[in-house]
């Protein structure tokens, strides 16, 4: 009997330990959960950064009132341009880059640019492994639309894993913030409607 009750205070006490020890790693987790989320860094643009797949270096922006790389705008529409630098960082010709960048603070009628080579106006060209190009990103906007005169620039990268989970394969996911690239917007008159 002395060895049942000693039995049953030592599961008592191992039990209410573990719950002390459970409640205890919840209330870390629920204080860490709490805590501010961090924010992706400002990055450079004097310099190329690695964003997954791709080695990106922005080059400039502006709003065109015109006709962009081949980019046709409705009456009433003018564009956002983003020129960046972009070298494909993988081993086969690839053009998943329509998520790399987006504009922050911008209601945009479509989230998704166009997007063309700036030296021949290819839209949506494939880019070949180490080789540079110069990629306009396009976004229509509204022609009341308001463009500050600095914008950010959200960079979106991925993560290569050699395995996937379900089937796997090797390739890019998980999709993240990288982080934030910021630069002044110029303003670029139609032809023939400027002083």
């Amino acid at each position: 009997m002395f060895r049942t009750a000693r039995s049953k205070v030592q599961t008592w006490i191992t039990a209410g330990a573990g719950t002390i020890a459970a409640l205890f790693v919840a209330g870390l987790m629920g204080a860490f959960g709490a805590l501010p989320a961090h924010t992706p860094p400002l990055l450079p643009l004097d310099t190329a950064t690695d964003a997954g797949r791709w080695r990106i270096r922005p080059v400039r922006a502006y709003v065109s009132h015109a006709r962009t790389y081949g980019v046709l705008l409705k009456p009433g529409q003018k564009a956002l341009v983003l020129e960046a630098d972009m070298t494909n960082r993988t081993a086969r010709s690839d053009k998943a880059y329509f998520d790399v960048f987006k504009p922050d603070g911008l209601a945009l009628a479509d989230p998704m640019p166009m997007i063309a080579l700036t030296r021949d106006g290819t839209l949506t060209p494939e880019l070949h492994p180490g080789m540079t190009e110069r990629m306009a990103y396009v976004w229509p906007l509204a022609g009341e639309a308001a463009v500050p005169a600095n914008l950010s620039f959200g960079v979106t990268a991925e993560i290569f894993k050699p395995r996937d989970n379900l089937y796997g394969t090797p390739g890019w996911f998980n999709p993240y913030r990288l982080g934030t690239i910021t630069l002044p917007v110029a303003d670029v008159p139609a032809p023939g409607t400027g002083p």
